[in-house]
């Protein structure tokens, strides 16, 4: 009797410890009046800990889980950006993510820096939220894009896509990057160190403005920002639907004296198709709702605007996000609404729970 009651008791203790090893996606919890309420529990990806990424997705997730902590938690991952984070997405590691809209792009349709992989269609846009520029930073004997032409230009890390931009916008003004300039792949960083010592005479970085590296150059070193013209602008959009045309503005760099009309792709969130439409739909609206605050926490939130949030998408849309901006009269791109319904129609069927939260 006493070797059955051990044999019970450690079973229990088990099974007990499997149980505290386990955190379930979405928690119970007594609502009002002993009401039960489900609280969803989402893991974004973002990116380092010291990048506008990781900033940006934390200071939502604050605001968020203050405002609808009794239905919606959000909590946030640092991570190495975009294509880590479409990885991350496919794999169920997360279930939102922050991502350059070029790339995730790439991934949908298996292009460019996913040439020759499979198309990664487990995802879906959520929304654009602020945009990322691409900054053409050259010494001042260089006045334009077009003089680039035989030149020493760092185009970020190989395979990046950074380098991918900068192919793209080399082409339009008929430069080969691999035949017509001497590439150099370098960090944002040693892109400006290099500049600054001589050893090229331009670079391509993409990143939200005022980029670190960027500011530090122009303390010590007088450089040209270059401009992207409308002509070449509109041939870029037309061929890659996730660019937009926007400008960087006077005085973002000591040495900028006039605003830079320049392309840039947005910072755009992403979720599993699996997730909820509800819980999508919160998310979104709680961004909105809750702009101002933040805002106060990040400057880039200054920049969410709801017109702009469906600007350089070019996947199909999660129906959480169609819900949103249809009921708020914003027209989603044709193409990608009705994507939507075969991509990310399933949410609420039989697949991954949506609230699964990641460990």
């Amino acid at each position: 009797m006493k070797r059955i009651l051990a044999l019970i008791l450690a079973g229990v203790l088990v099974l007990g410890l499997a149980a505290c090893g386990s955190e379930p996606a979405s928690t119970e919890g007594e609502g009002e009046g002993g009401d039960t309420a489900s609280v969803t529990k989402l893991s974004m990806a973002t990116g380092g800990t010291s990048g506008t990424y990781y900033g940006f997705c934390g200071v939502v997730a604050q605001v968020l889980n203050e405002k609808l902590g009794d239905t919606l938690n959000i909590s946030v991952q640092s991570t190495g950006a975009s294509s880590a984070n479409i990885d991350l997405v496919d794999t169920n590691g997360n279930q939102l993510a922050i991502v350059q809209n070029d790339v995730m792009y790439y991934a949908n349709t298996g292009t460019d820096m996913y040439e020759g992989k499979d198309p990664i269609t487990s995802f879906s846009a959520v929304m654009s939220c602020y945009p990322e520029h691409v900054q053409i930073i050259a010494n001042k004997n260089i006045t334009s894009i077009a003089d680039l032409k035989g030149k020493k230009v760092s185009v970020g890390d190989a395979g990046s896509g950074v380098e991918f931009n900068a192919r793209q916008i080399l082409a339009a003004y008929d430069i080969d990057i691999e035949n017509d300039i001497t590439k150099n792949n370098q960090s944002f960083a040693d892109s400006a160190d290099s500049l600054k010592n001589g050893t090229i005479d331009a670079a391509f970085i993409v990143a939200g403005y005022p980029t670190t590296a960027v500011t530090e150059l122009a303390t010590t070193y007088d450089f040209n920002l270059l401009a992207v013209d409308e002509e070449h602008a509109n041939k870029l959009m037309e061929e890659y639907g996730f660019y937009t045309y926007d400008k960087i503005p006077a005085g973002t760099y000591s040495c900028v004296t006039e605003d830079i009309p320049a392309m840039a792709v947005m910072a755009t969130i992403i979720a599993r198709n699996d997730v909820s439409e509800d819980a999508i739909y919160a998310l979104i609206k709680g961004i909105f709702d809750n702009q101002e605050q933040i805002a106060a926490g990040n400057t880039k939130g200054n920049e969410l605007d709801m017109e702009k949030a469906v600007s350089g998408i070019s996947i199909p849309f999660h129906p959480g996000a169609v819900k949103f901006f249809t009921e708020n009269n914003i027209t989603i791109p044709e193409a990608d609404a009705a994507g939507a319904a075969d991509t990310a129609g399933d949410a609420a069927g039989d697949t991954t729970p949506a609230d699964e939260a990641a460990e």
